[in-house]
């Protein structure tokens, strides 16, 4: 496994549609496990693959510090709650940036696991929401996009300050950071 670089907001891949996987292949798998590494060195949650370059419809989400982390691959959402709630939201690709964001507090969502196999999953709360917000990315979106007008605009201004530390719109982790992630791993 790989630590990979992620995508920061300005690479155009973050705006893209992802393509629905037909076959999930060696090659995938290893796409997911990097993700994971990447996700877990990057201390987030869900990683989406446009966020490293990729255009599969694949996500990882660990909500649960590696007790129950799940594979999305061609996630769909079927069916959400009528009840919302608003919660603080950041992005690995978008570091240091954080906004309120109101989303459906329950989902359930139909995706194929890491082998192939179809399943579906009830999440809530911060599962839920996680989940919502990597399969947003699958399809361009972000979280600044479900923002008032004036907040996405002070979330923007906040970046534009910090933007230049990522050439290319490539977020490349630390040494350390790296280093920090799999001495964690060997515990």
């Amino acid at each position: 496994m790989s630590v990979l670089e992620i995508r920061v907001l300005g690479d155009p891949v973050l705006r893209q549609d992802t393509k629905p996987v037909a076959t999930v292949t060696d090659e995938l798998r290893a796409l997911i496990d990097d993700m994971f590494d990447t996700m877990r060195a990057a201390k987030g949650i869900g990683l989406a693959a446009p966020q490293v370059g990729r255009l599969e419809r694949v996500a990882v989400v660990d909500v649960e510090g590696g007790k129950q982390p799940l594979v999305l691959i061609n996630p769909e959402i079927v069916s959400s709650s009528t009840d919302t709630a608003k919660s603080e939201e950041g992005c690995l690709s978008i570091p240091d940036v954080f906004g309120d964001v109101e989303r459906p507090s329950a989902v359930v969502v139909r995706a194929l696991d890491r082998d192939g196999n179809p399943f579906e999953v009830s999440a809530s709360e911060l599962l839920a929401r996680c989940i919502q917000h990597e399969n947003d990315h699958l399809h361009g979106k972000l979280f600044i996009d479900h923002l008032s007008v004036l907040k996405r605009r002070a979330a923007l201004a906040k970046w534009s300050k910090q933007k230049d530390r990522y050439p290319g719109f490539i977020r490349r982790l630390t040494d350390e950071e790296v280093a920090e992630h799999h001495h964690a791993e060997d515990l």
